[in-house]
């Protein structure tokens, strides 16, 4: 109990020291085995080596400081009711045991007041025998009988100090029981965050195991994913799609969405012809039929306002045709797949509405080039007719009445140029009505045509490529027709108009070849549903050019039978030929030459199966025969030949830049006859 004495001695440092059971002597004393000092009585379960209150407070004791070393964790440190714990002697008995003892001699005073204290002896002069007994057995075997203590008398600065001393005791006690206090509910706190982190530890562990559990299922998820993963996306659509074809606006994105559609529909068809009592299949066929039935409503409401649209004035066909059919194709194939009924409706919609399409088209533009100024050909204009007797120039159209125009009728010139022409453009219709040119008649028919046959391939490849796969190649073809037929009849109508009257040879044969260009033209397009219309036009065209040259032979043959042996009808054709010996070439055999040149310039690239050969050599055989009987008519046999020879050799000289097997079968006879009368 040293902490208690040095708790005194500071607590003192003046006056007379309390009372103290053990005297402090400064000398060494001699203890007698038999003079044992009694021991203080200690609290239970203190430990007297160890205080940690005396590190808190200068006044701190362990005397009332109850030890914790042998209390078990978490129990209760609460004194119990009346403040004496039991078997523990009363604190204030202790103290005033200590307090209260017989006074000791004080240690000796040095010169200022203050007390020496006398050192420890190194070592003790008497040696105790505790014989084999523990310290405490020994001191509690050999405590002599308490003696009463006599009774001693203090003074007052004794007692004062005494009281502040109890004060100070009193003060300790109290911080002793804050603490207890403090420490009660430390231990509370630790015992609860024990608890807390037993309760987390064990919550982490639950979460170790649900992790284990949860990527055990993960694997076996995947495992099952891997293996029902396609089969699973072969019978299911995704809400996308769906969406898509119910509400979407029909694009690429409607079109993708379709595809799926179909995809799926025939993988389920499938599934359902092996797996009959498959559920999911089952499941999925009621909504693969709301859905078809959604995108058929959809497709056909789109075709239909598209339809509608080509009916709006002034709206191009071919725009709506590229952009809103072919673009989106797949949708007519779709309705023809799963309603094939309505899509023969919508077709036959559609061909109503090109039909009239086409036919109003053309019938406005036929219209405008009926206005434009025609040469008039007529009977007048053939091979032996008298041009004093001609008419002035009549015109077609408008025109027609007014001022003669001027035109040789027997002279190609510059109207080979609308056949090789590269251009692929017609005459608009504005301009027709406004052009005040003249024109020949292959002018109309070249822009009409050339119209028809853009408009018809386009429409053709537009068809073929539309409705396949879904209707053959003859009902395409029917297809095509059906829109097509009254617009070729008005096509025939205005080509008959041009040439049932007209004697224009060359412009004839103009328009034979331009219909040869447009047969090429649909070879190398691969339509071979104008042929009919091609086919059509020829018969038109050749029998009109063969008529017109039968009028040329009548024409000359009767002009051949007027020339006996005098110049009466010969004469005026003749024109500068005054004299019946005159040997210049005759102005007939200038119309022969251009007449012929035209014709064999036209027929250059001409086959072994047209009638031209044979027409031109009928004309050919009846010039021959007019100069034969124009030649009679000269006495001198001489002149005779000079005269033949100059009319060959002008004929010879106009042919000179003809091409073609039949223009060097012609130069070669003409040049024949021309040496033949050379002389």
């Amino acid at each position: 109990m040293w902490g208690l004495d040095r708790i005194s001695g500071h607590s003192t440092p003046s006056g007379t020291p309390p009372p103290r059971r053990d005297s402090y002597s400064p000398a060494p004393r001699r203890l007698h085995p038999t003079d044992r000092p009694a021991p203080l009585p200690l609290r239970p379960g203190l430990n007297p080596r160890s205080s940690s209150l005396s590190l808190i407070s200068p006044l701190s004791s362990t005397t009332s400081l109850p030890s914790t070393a042998n209390i078990p964790n978490g129990s209760g440190r609460r004194r119990p009711p009346g403040g004496v714990l039991p078997n523990v002697p009363d604190p204030v008995q202790v103290l005033e045991s200590i307090m209260g003892g017989p006074p000791r001699n004080p240690p000796p005073l040095q010169a200022n007041g203050i007390g020496v204290i006398p050192e420890k002896p190194e070592e003790l002069e008497i040696s105790i025998d505790f014989g084999g007994l523990s310290l405490q057995d020994f001191a509690a075997e050999d405590t002599p009988e308490p003696v009463a203590s006599p009774v001693h008398t203090y003074s007052a600065q004794s007692v004062e100090e005494f009281d502040k001393e109890k004060d100070k005791f009193e003060d300790l006690h109290k911080s002793i029981i804050a603490c207890d206090e403090v420490l009660k509910s430390v231990e509370t706190y630790l015992t609860n965050f024990q608890a807390d982190l037993g309760a987390v530890s064990a919550e982490i562990e639950s979460l170790q195991n649900r992790s284990l559990a949860l990527n055990t299922k993960l694997e076996n998820r995947k495992v099952v994913e891997k293996i029902l993963g396609p089969a699973v996306e072969d019978i299911s659509i995704s809400p996308a799609v769906v969406r898509k074809i119910a509400e979407g606006p029909v694009d690429e994105g409607f079109l993708r969405a379709l595809s799926d559609l179909e995809k799926r529909s025939k993988t389920i068809a499938s599934k359902s012809a092996s797996q009959t009592d498959l559920k999911a299949l089952e499941d999925i066929k009621p909504l693969l039929t709301d859905l078809t039935n959604r995108a058929t409503e959809r497709i056909r409401d789109y075709i239909v306002a598209q339809i509608k649209a080509i009916r709006s004035p002034s709206m191009n066909a071919q725009i709506i045709q590229q952009q809103a059919f072919l673009k989106y194709k797949d949708l007519y194939a779709f309705l023809a797949r799963h309603q094939p009924e309505l899509a023969s409706q919508i077709c036959q919609a559609y061909i109503y509405t090109m039909r009239w399409y086409y036919l109003n088209h053309f019938t406005r533009y036929k219209t405008s080039l009926e206005k434009l100024k025609i040469h008039a050909l007529d009977k007048y204009d053939v091979l032996g007719e008298d041009p004093t007797s001609k008419r002035s120039g009549a015109l077609l159209g408008p025109a027609r009445g007014g001022p003669p125009a001027s035109y040789d009728a027997f002279s190609l010139g510059r109207r080979v140029d609308t056949l090789k022409t590269t251009s692929v453009n017609a005459l608009p219709a504005h301009l027709a009505e406004e052009e005040k040119a003249v024109h020949y008649l292959e002018t109309p028919f070249r822009s009409f045509n050339l119209a028809l046959i853009d408009n018809a391939c386009f429409e053709y490849t537009f068809l073929t490529t539309y409705f396949s796969p879904s209707q053959t190649y003859h009902a395409i073809g029917r297809t095509f027709a059906a829109i097509f037929e009254p617009t070729f009849a008005l096509g025939q109508a205005l080509t008959r108009q041009l040439v049932e009257t007209s004697t224009d040879t060359l412009g004839m044969l103009l328009c034979v070849r331009l219909n040869q260009h447009f047969a090429f033209e649909l070879q190398r397009r691969k339509v071979p549903a104008v042929e009919g219309y091609i086919n059509a036009t020829n018969m038109l065209l050749w029998p009109r050019f063969q008529k017109i040259l039968d009028l040329h032979c009548t024409s000359l043959q009767k002009l051949t039978n007027s020339l006996p042996n005098r110049p009466s009808t010969g004469a005026a054709l003749l024109g500068s030929q005054t004299t019946a010996n005159s040997t210049a070439p005759t102005l007939l055999t200038q119309k022969f030459a251009n007449l012929l040149q035209g014709i064999l310039s036209l027929s250059s690239e001409a086959g072994d199966d047209e009638p031209v050969s044979v027409s031109v050599g009928r004309l050919r055989s009846e010039y021959e025969a007019y100069l034969v009987r124009m030649g009679k008519g000269i006495g001198d046999a001489r002149k005779r030949e000079r005269f033949l020879c100059n009319n060959y050799s002008l004929v010879c000289t106009i042919l000179t830049d003809v091409e073609g097997r039949l223009g060097e079968e012609a130069l070669a006879h003409f040049e024949k006859l021309r040496n033949a009368h050379d002389q």
